[in-house]
């Protein structure tokens, strides 16, 4: 999984503006992308389809619910790349991720314009950015040269919606760390522009964090490369951050692209009610604290405002 980053690197200070392309992900998130993801058309039927796959992820994501907040984490990093496939060459099984942001005080209005942030880790539990941190258990390392270990990009990026309030991403399934659970962690943020590549100012009205069933996760460390990550799998009844309340908590519904064989990839899809007044610093208002597996994060690491307890999270 090392070594398949192409000049993909960042200064940590810097944002690095994306102006087109990316890096093709290899062998199995290849396989996956040609069978299961198509290039957003311009066509009156794709605008129809995605306003009917709106709908459906509405009805089963909790329409008009104001999303739970909660912590940032300690692996942030402001690099406002703006991209659809944020892969960079990670291998992994594929994952269609769509986002409908709604407006909860304006009858579930569609949110045009919204800058949808993600980041998550990889197959074996790193962060771009951080990959010197323990994941937990066993895992191969993620890189041997510690002096660019932090410059990588990879699995982070934005999308800003369309009128229908719809972002799509083009991933593949988290992999998991100790002592947390498969998620994606994400911001919304409106005011802003896109410009040369980049998304600039504006403000944070949203950051939470995307969950995924146990079955769907656990069948698919079974799978290489997330095999190589052996150690205590946690699962959402037991998770720091995750609070039981379905969609309306981060929830993802999954569909898989074949019933019969997970390693070609999921679509998932969920809908975030926010308030597009107000503003979220990634305190959170809930989720509790804890440290990651191998203490805090490196002493230049992105902070955010939240108390010592709720940043401590991930």
């Amino acid at each position: 999984m090392t070594g398949n980053h192409k000049d993909t690197s960042i200064s940590r200070r810097r944002a690095l503006a994306v102006t087109g392309g990316t890096v093709a992900a290899g062998g199995l998130a290849v396989a996956g992308y040609q069978s299961a993801f198509a290039d957003e058309a311009t066509s009156r039927a794709t605008a129809v389809a995605d306003a009917t796959a709106s709908a459906t992820a509405s009805e089963s994501s909790g329409t008009c619910v104001l999303m739970s907040s909660v912590t940032e984490g300690p692996y942030y990093l402001d690099n406002a790349l703006v991209r659809k496939d944020i892969t960079e060459g990670k291998s992994g099984v594929p994952l269609t991720l769509r986002i409908t942001v709604q407006d909860t005080t304006e009858s579930c209005a569609p949110v045009a314009g919204a800058a949808v942030e993600i980041w998550h880790c990889d197959a074996w539990g790193y962060y771009s950015g951080y990959t010197t941190a323990n994941p937990g258990g066993s895992a191969p390392a993620e890189s041997e040269d510690g002096s660019t270990a932090d410059d990588n990009t990879y699995l982070r990026g934005y999308q800003v919606a369309n009128a229908n309030g719809v972002v799509k991403f083009e991933t593949i399934f988290p992999g998991w760390y100790t002592p947390r659970t498969c998620h994606i962690h994400l911001k919304v943020h409106t005011g802003g522009q896109k410009e040369d590549g980049t998304y600039e100012g504006g403000k944070v009205n949203y950051t939470g964090q995307l969950f995924f069933p146990d079955d769907a996760a656990e069948a698919i460390f079974t799978l290489e490369p997330y095999s190589q990550h052996t150690g205590s799998y946690t699962t959402l009844d037991n998770d720091m951050v995750y609070d039981g309340g379905g969609a309306s908590s981060g929830l993802l519904t999954l569909t898989p692209v074949h019933k019969k064989d997970v390693s070609k990839g999921y679509k998932g899809f969920i809908t975030l009610g926010i308030d597009p007044d107000a503003e979220n610093t990634g305190a959170g208002s809930g989720g509790g604290g804890g440290t990651p597996p191998s203490g805090e994060p490196p002493a230049d690491a992105p902070t955010d405002n939240a108390s010592p307890s709720a940043s401590a999270s991930s």
